[in-house]
């Protein structure tokens, strides 16, 4: 059985935060869940992740799903790893270590390191990648026949070493006696620290082969230490978020100003124009356009919808429903298919039926309001009487004249017509004209 180890106990200072590193986000999530995402199909024990600095916070986003080990003085990532041997030892025979810090590593290549020291019989392997730019990794240090030697830190290695440009990622695969056997031995450090990273010139000097899995995509092997390795991530995964989506069918005008978080889905079809963000748990459905300038967050958007130039959060809009450009969907909005929803107008809290058009330059909040009905331009819904909200509601095939101003409670009947400019300030029945300021009914609508 395959035990996880993912060490999350550093305070990143370099990061210059009160947060705790490993909580920054990267596309809408911390960065932590990357990892764990990785190494979920890996093992059937949950993941032990070692928290030291900031532990509460971290438990808190993190919750239940994994095991915690508590490093509270911070001793080097050897003295973290031995945190984690009374909750595995005797439970998997061997150990995956890796940084939480870490997001951009796969699964399949975690399964390569696991699976190479599986092939070998041997006691540990470890994740290479070789790069011009050594971030501060160690070293890897080999001997005449190619055979790994050991691996020195940055700071410890001579200048000799610091061009070597193989370097250490940071994941190891392990034999589980071995490794539970060999931590308590690691040499303190010049700077008063057990490395994880002598473990492998023990091995070598025991005459065990160290198996070296190198890295097929160098960006894997970024770890995040400052602000600008945060960006770096962002960019790669956002990347890679969109290349799968446009694989998948998606067409994107310009994907570098698209950004699509992780839990987003969208269907086959559906375009999407520069500058726009989609979010959360955004849910698009096929042939849809969106944007330019558009954000979507928290939303569901049926097929072939569009949103011009407009934020659309904790809404739903149904199958060829539009809004925009400059039009706001608060949450709670609920477009009903075909519905077409002007410039500058928002929604909160409120249904518009199927094929309801809502002119530009109006608002309705906390309102029902029936298929086919007509919503001039410049109209509101007067929700707010300074300490509470009232709903409004409005019957099928209604007819609002533009400028009304409709102050809650009111009901608005089926078929009624509503004069330009009106307030409405008690219901109208269903199939009347009202007009006025206070409307008042006039008389029955004309039947055809």
């Amino acid at each position: 059985m395959l035990g996880v180890v993912i060490l999350a106990a550093g305070q990143g200072t370099r990061m210059r935060s009160e947060v705790p590193k490993v909580l920054h986000p990267l596309c809408g999530r911390p960065m932590v869940f990357y990892t764990l995402d990785a190494v979920h199909s890996l093992s059937d024990l949950p993941p032990v992740l070692v928290v030291g600095y900031g532990a509460e916070e971290v438990r808190r986003a993190v919750g239940e799903s994994v095991t915690y080990v508590e490093q509270p003085e911070q001793r080097g990532t050897g003295h973290a790893v031995l945190q984690a041997r009374p909750v595995l030892e005797g439970r998997a025979d061997e150990v995956l270590i890796l940084y939480a810090d870490m997001p951009l590593l796969t699964a399949e290549t975690l399964r390569r390191v696991v699976d190479a020291r599986r092939t070998a019989r041997a006691v540990l392997s470890i994740l290479t990648v070789v790069a011009e730019d050594p971030r501060g990794f160690g070293r890897v240090v080999r001997q005449a026949d190619g055979s790994v030697a050991r691996i020195v830190e940055e700071a410890d290695a001579t200048d000799e070493e610091r061009a070597l440009r193989e370097l250490n990622a940071g994941v190891y695969a392990c034999d589980a006696a071995w490794l539970w056997a060999h931590l308590p031995l690691l040499p303190l450090s010049r700077k008063g620290e057990y490395y994880l990273t002598d473990l492998v010139g023990m091995a070598a000097r025991e005459g065990h082969p160290v198996v070296t899995v190198a890295a097929d995509d160098p960006t894997e092997a970024l770890g995040i230490n400052t602000r600008v390795h945060l960006a770096e991530a962002e960019a790669v995964l956002r990347r890679r978020i969109n290349d799968r989506w446009m694989v998948a069918g998606v067409t994107m005008i310009d994907p570098q100003t698209t950004y699509i978080e992780p839990t987003v889905a969208i269907g086959p079809d559906t375009v999407i124009w520069p500058n726009t963000i989609l979010r959360g748990t955004t849910v698009v459905g096929r042939g849809c356009h969106l944007g330019p300038n558009t954000l979507i967050a928290d939303s569901v958007i049926g097929d072939r919808c569009r949103v011009v130039a407009s934020v659309v959060e904790g809404a739903v809009m149904e199958e060829g429903s539009d809004v925009g450009p400059f039009s706001h969907l608060r949450p709670g909005a609920h477009l009903g298919a075909g519905v077409h929803v002007g410039n500058f107008g928002e929604v909160k809290n409120a249904r518009l039926g199927p094929g309801t058009r809502m002119g530009h330059f109006s608002y309705v909040g906390d309102a029902e309001v029936g298929a086919g009905t007509n919503i001039g331009a410049g109209t509101v819904t007067c929700n707010f009487d300074g300490r509470r909200k009232h709903r409004t509601i409005i019957g099928e095939e209604a007819f609002i004249g533009s400028g009304t101003m409709l102050v809650a409670p009111v009901r608005v009947g089926h078929r009624a017509v509503i004069g330009a400019g009106s307030v409405v300030t008690h219901d109208i029945p269903d199939d009347t004209v009202a007009y006025g300021v206070p409307a008042r009914e006039r008389r029955k609508v004309e039947q055809p």
